[in-house]
């Protein structure tokens, strides 16, 4: 297994990740491309001290950008991890973390 920071890039935070958080105590992080679900699961409870229930990932292409009429680059594809805690669990200050 790979090290915790290496693993778990960042918290990704948007309207739709805190709706989750608020609705169905899941949390959004960035994660290494090669991580596997049992790595980020691990990771998560040793970095938070939490117990974790579930995890989902998905591949998020890079998207191609323009700069005027000109064409641009393209941007990196990254990995998403969607973490479902169980009940009574919660990462408190998320956004701070970053």
């Amino acid at each position: 297994m790979e090290s915790i920071i290496r693993i778990i890039k960042q918290p990704h935070v948007t309207e739709r990740s805190a709706e989750l958080r608020a609705t169905a105590n899941q949390y959004v992080f960035r994660v290494a491309p090669r991580a596997t679900k049992r790595d980020i699961k691990l990771a998560i409870e040793r970095m938070f001290k939490v117990k974790v229930e579930g995890v989902n990932t998905l591949r998020v292409a890079g998207k191609f950008r323009r700069v005027g009429n000109a064409p641009g680059s393209h941007r990196a594809d990254w990995k998403k991890a969607i973490v479902r805690l169980q009940k009574g669990q919660e990462i408190k200050d998320i956004e701070e973390t970053q």
